[in-house]
Parts: structure tokens; sequence; C-alpha cells
């Protein structure tokens, strides 16, 4: 595998995980008990922290990005697998 092949995938794998952590922990300005900007929506963030957001994804995606990589050498799953044709008895 190439390494501009490996920074995509890892990419792909870091966005992903970003929007998998973004909810976690973060919490409304009335569980803060915090005073809210006049016209702002009730349920933005109040704690909103990128750098921890930032963080978790970049742990996340590593082991994401492991397991795949462990599964591009050692074909766990392969195409062939994921032909769900051969499950179903349709043919072409």
């Amino acid at each position: 595998m190439k390494i501009t092949s490996i920074i995509a995938i890892y990419a792909l794998f870091w966005v992903m995980a970003a929007f998998i952590v973004l909810p976690f922990g973060v919490r409304t300005h009335d569980e803060l008990g915090a005073a809210k900007v006049p016209g702002q929506v009730d349920s933005a963030p109040g704690n909103f922290a990128p750098r921890r957001i930032a963080l978790r994804a970049t742990i996340l995606s590593a082991l994401m990005f492991a397991f795949f990589y462990a599964n591009y050498f050692n074909e766990w799953i392969t195409v062939a697998d994921l032909d769900l044709t051969t499950y179903f008895g349709h043919s072409s």
C-alpha cells in the first residue's frame, strides 16, 4: 500500500471518527447552569472543546485504521466475502 493511500484512508477514518465522537460529553447551558446569550438556541453546547474532540477522533481513527491495515494484509474479510448475491441466491 502506498503512503498516499495510507494518508487518504486515515484521513477518511479521522473525519468519520470526529463525527462519531462529536456528541459525547457535550452539555447545554441549562445542564451546566451557565447563562445563555440572547437569541441562543436551547440545544447549543455550553462546553464545546475542539481539542478534546480532535484528540478523541485521532485515537479512535488510529484504532480503526489499525484494524483496516491488519485486515488489508491478513485478508480476514475480502471482496468475495462481501458478495451478498451468494447468500440470497440471486444470479445475474
